[in-house]
C-alpha cells in the first residue's frame, strides 16, 4: 500500500465514524466542566500515549483568555508511574485503574477509557468499578469493541481491525473533542460576561 492508497483508506474508516457518539462525549465532558467533576482518562499503550496527551489538552488545551475562569479537571491516571509499579508489583497489573480510581474518583466523575481491542483486564476492571460507583463511563474502541463496548455506558466506536490507524483515528477525534470544547467554554464565557456587565 502507497501513501495514497492509505490516505483512501484512512479516509474510508473515517465513514465508518459515528458522529453523535462524539457529540455525546463532548456533552458529558462539557457537562462535568460546568459541575467541577473530575474527568480520569486511561489506556494501556499507544493508548496510553493517547490517554496522556488528551487529558493534558483537556486541562490545559481548553483554558480561555480569562485565567480565573474554572478549567476542566483532567488527569490521566497512565501517568503516576510509583502508584502504577506499586500497583502492579503488589496487587497485579490488572489492578492499576481501579485502585487509583478508588483513591481520587467521586461519584459524578466522568471516566473515559481508550482501548483498541476493548479487552485489557485493567480497563475493564476499571469500567466496572465505575459504572458501580456512580461514575459515568465512556469507552474509545476498535475491532469489534470488545467487552469495553459491551459494558461502558456511551461508546466511540471505529470497527477497524488496524491497531495503529484506529490509534490514529482516536487521536484526531480527542483533538477535534478539545477544539468544540474550548468553543464552547469560551462561549459560555462570554455570555457570563455579558450578563454581569448588563447588570452594571
Amino acid at each position: 500500500m502507497n501513501f495514497d492508497n492509505y490516505l483512501s483508506y484512512l479516509s474510508q474508516s473515517f465513514r465508518d465514524i459515528k458522529a453523535d457518539e462524539i457529540d455525546a462525549m463532548i456533552d458529558h465532558i462539557f457537562n462535568a466542566f460546568e459541575k467541577q467533576k473530575m474527568i480520569f482518562v486511561i489506556g494501556n499503550g499507544g493508548s496510553a500515549a493517547n490517554a496522556s496527551h488528551f487529558a493534558q489538552d483537556l486541562a490545559k488545551g481548553t483554558k480561555t483568555k480569562n485565567d480565573n475562569s474554572k478549567r476542566i479537571r483532567a488527569l490521566s491516571l497512565t501517568d503516576n508511574l510509583a502508584f502504577i509499579s506499586a500497583l502492579g508489583n503488589d496487587e497485579g497489573y490488572e489492578s492499576i485503574f481501579e485502585q487509583q480510581l478508588k483513591t481520587f474518583a467521586s461519584e459524578g466523575d466522568l471516566l473515559i477509557a481508550i482501548s483498541g481491542s476493548g479487552n485489557s483486564p485493567n480497563i475493564i476492571k476499571a469500567i466496572e468499578w465505575g459504572n458501580g460507583n456512580g461514575l459515568t463511563t465512556i469507552g474509545i474502541t476498535g475491532f469489534d469493541g470488545g467487552l469495553l463496548h459491551k459494558t461502558n455506558k456511551l461508546s466511540i466506536h471505529i470497527p477497524l481491525n488496524d491497531m495503529c490507524t484506529v490509534e490514529s483515528i482516536h487521536s484526531i477525534i480527542l483533538h477535534y473533542a478539545v477544539i468544540e470544547l474550548k468553543k464552547k467554554m469560551e462561549k459560555e464565557q462570554n455570555i457570563h460576561h455579558e450578563t454581569i456587565s448588563g447588570k452594571h
